[in-house]
Parts: C-alpha cells; sequence; structure tokens
C-alpha cells in the first residue's frame, strides 16, 4: 500500500455507499458481526445523507493512490455545543499508513472551526488500534455498558473530548 494518502471530502458518487459497504464487510471478517451493524451503519449514513448541515456537518474519505481507505463523519449531537464522531474506519491494507489519526484530526479541526465546544462518540470495547487514536487526540473514556451487539454481545464505550 501507497504511503499517499489524501484526505477529501466524502462528496463523490459511491462514497456514501462505500462506507457502509466496507463497514459491513470489514467488521465481519475481523468479528463476525452481523448485518446487524451494517444496518446500524446504513442509517448514520442515510441519516447524514438526507439532513445533514454542511456549516455544522461533514464527512471525509482517506485515499491512497486513489483508492479508498478509510472515512469517518462529524454530525451534530442533540446536546447543544456538542458533536458527534462517527463511523470511523481503516481498511486493513492501509492500517499504519496514519489515515485514522489523519481522519480523526480532520474531524477535530472541523468541530473547532465549527464552534463545537466537545465531541463525543461511541464505540465498542477492544477496538485498540481506535482506542490509541482516540486517547492521542484526547479522548477520555466516560462510559461503558454492555451491548446486545451485532451477533455477539460487545461493551459498548462512550468516549468525550471536552474543551476543544
Amino acid at each position: 500500500m501507497s504511503t499517499n494518502l489524501e484526505i477529501r471530502p466524502a462528496d463523490r458518487a459511491g462514497d456514501l455507499g462505500w462506507i457502509v459497504m466496507v463497514h459491513g464487510e470489514v467488521y465481519h471478517r475481523e468479528f463476525g458481526w452481523n448485518t446487524g451493524f451494517e444496518k446500524l451503519v446504513a442509517r448514520i449514513v442515510a441519516d447524514y445523507a438526507t439532513g445533514h448541515d454542511p456549516a455544522r456537518e461533514a464527512a471525509w474519505i482517506a485515499e491512497a493512490d486513489g483508492e479508498r481507505v478509510g472515512c469517518v463523519m462529524l454530525v451534530a449531537d442533540k446536546e447543544p455545543g456538542t458533536a458527534r464522531l462517527r463511523v470511523l474506519i481503516v481498511t486493513e491494507a492501509a492500517r499504519g499508513l496514519g489515515a485514522g489519526r489523519r481522519l480523526v484530526g480532520q474531524c477535530l479541526g472541523f468541530a473547532r472551526a465549527s464552534g463545537y465546544e466537545r465531541v463525543t462518540l461511541w464505540t465498542v470495547a477492544g477496538l485498540s488500534s481506535a482506542r490509541k487514536i482516540y486517547e492521542a487526540a484526547g479522548f477520555v473514556l466516560a462510559g461503558e455498558e454492555p451491548h446486545p451487539g451485532f451477533g455477539h454481545e460487545v461493551a459498548g464505550q462512550t468516549w468525550t473530548l471536552e474543551k476543544l
């Protein structure tokens, strides 16, 4: 895999569908998750596609040599002043290139420029590479509880970055 990495807006034909597809495929391969997870991602992407505010919400694709290798979204949370980081993923072949770190950095820079005070995210325990990225960006674990999962029970986690 090339080290020529670009982060761009997720505004090209196929980008949103790719986000759903890659989540379904990667998480099934790596964790045996079922289509329940893919449905969750599809709902997140559909909500974004049908009603996001471009001044306050955005999505990005990481590309290596013109091929999609990762993505992330930032959307407004119900709580005023709070944004939510969503659907971060980097494909297996692109891991180690810094795509995850750069995608999260893009999100946080956009959140600051958009006037958010904090960013939250929901993930599951055991995703150690993502956890390292979140911790390095300043997120702290705010809570953990059992979640029925996506074919397997998981521990759902909420992470928060205060005072952007």
